[in-house]
């Protein structure tokens, strides 16, 4: 059986604790991995691209000793000068090709991030980023995020993701169906009709469409594990949460102002959402979130009717379209 190759990346760099971790588990349970990551922290980067300007990538297989790796299950690592989704469009774009030419990843999976991917923070994360970017370009996605930013309890996270990546594994092909996006289909069934009228579909029919939305990259998973994780999974969609009193403001000696941003805000305030991720991971249950790669109106965007088929989920917590 032909191996299914995991194509990785993060937004916090690739000697980032996290990452290491996550690789070397991924070794230990005998997933084959390649790595196109970030030099060096780009968190909070979001889609940001670098346009115009040449990216070195490194070569780091020195890691695989370093961090003890068994280079048999199949591992290689690189770094780019560059953001999370640039990592995505080098790889996906033909430089995974050129460096490799016998590999064709499976699935991409971004993470793990120091830090919660929760609500408003889709739109800022690298890590999410660089998942969005692998499905514009036709590919299955997973991103992942420990909800602590102490990297003591990190482990719990990474052993969420690997079992988690498990379970999603054997739902994608070996040869990815929609790589750089050979056919286009704005007419499939699992894509929005906007501005006419919602299609009329079955739970089974939904499944189904949401599972070929995953394989065709217009549908991420987006993982999230708390420290007191108990073990078990919720099926998800993005909650409220408000950073407050982020901003402050420092009067200058020569009367200037200065203004200084903390990441973590002053305190967040949290509002209570049906199936919400903030509410899940506050109950010590891991949050997996079914999240459209495409913008609303675009002619790939998934329609509401559909993703509110996606909240469905079965006795393990996991969406049922996992079965379509």
């Amino acid at each position: 059986m032909q191996k299914k190759w995991v194509l990785m990346t993060n937004d916090d760099g690739i000697e980032a604790p996290g990452f290491e971790h996550l690789v070397k588990a991924m070794n230990r349970a005998g997933i084959p991995l390649v790595a196109f990551a970030p030099s060096t922290n780009k968190s909070a980067c979001s889609m940001q691209l670098n346009l115009g300007k040449p990216l070195d990538l490194h070569d780091r297989n020195e890691l695989i000793e370093q961090w003890n790796l068994d280079a048999s299950v199949g591992v290689h690592l690189f770094a780019l000068d560059g953001t999370p989704c640039d990592t995505m469009i080098v790889a996906l774009d033909g430089g995974l090709k050129h460096v490799l030419p016998d590999i064709q990843p499976s699935i991409v999976l971004s993470g793990v991030n120091l830090g919660p991917n929760l609500s408003q923070d889709s739109y800022h994360s690298g890590t999410m980023g660089a998942a969005r970017e692998a499905g514009l370009y036709g590919m299955p996605a997973i991103a992942s995020s420990y909800t602590s930013f102490d990297p003591e309890g990190i482990q719990v996270g990474i052993d969420a993701t690997v079992e988690f990546l498990q379970r999603v594994l054997p739902l994608v092909p070996s040869v990815p169906q929609n790589l750089c996006r050979p056919h286009i289909d704005a007419r499939s069934e699992h894509v929005s009709s906007w501005p006419n009228r919602p299609r009329i579909r079955t739970s089974e029919e939904a499944d189904k469409q949401l599972m070929n939305a995953f394989l065709h990259g217009e549908l991420m998973l987006n993982l999230n594990v708390p420290p007191n994780w108990n073990g078990s999974y919720q099926t998800t969609r993005l909650g409220m949460r408000w950073y407050r009193d982020a901003v402050q403001f420092v009067d200058g000696n020569d009367g200037s102002v200065e203004s200084t941003f903390t990441i973590g805000a002053a305190y967040i305030d949290n509002h209570v959402v049906a199936n919400g991720d903030v509410d899940c991971i506050e109950t010590g249950v891991a949050s997996i979130s079914s999240l459209p790669t495409w913008p609303q109106t675009h002619p790939l965007a998934l329609d509401d009717a559909l993703l509110s088929f996606a909240l469905n989920q079965d006795e393990t917590g996991h969406p049922t379209w996992f079965k379509g």
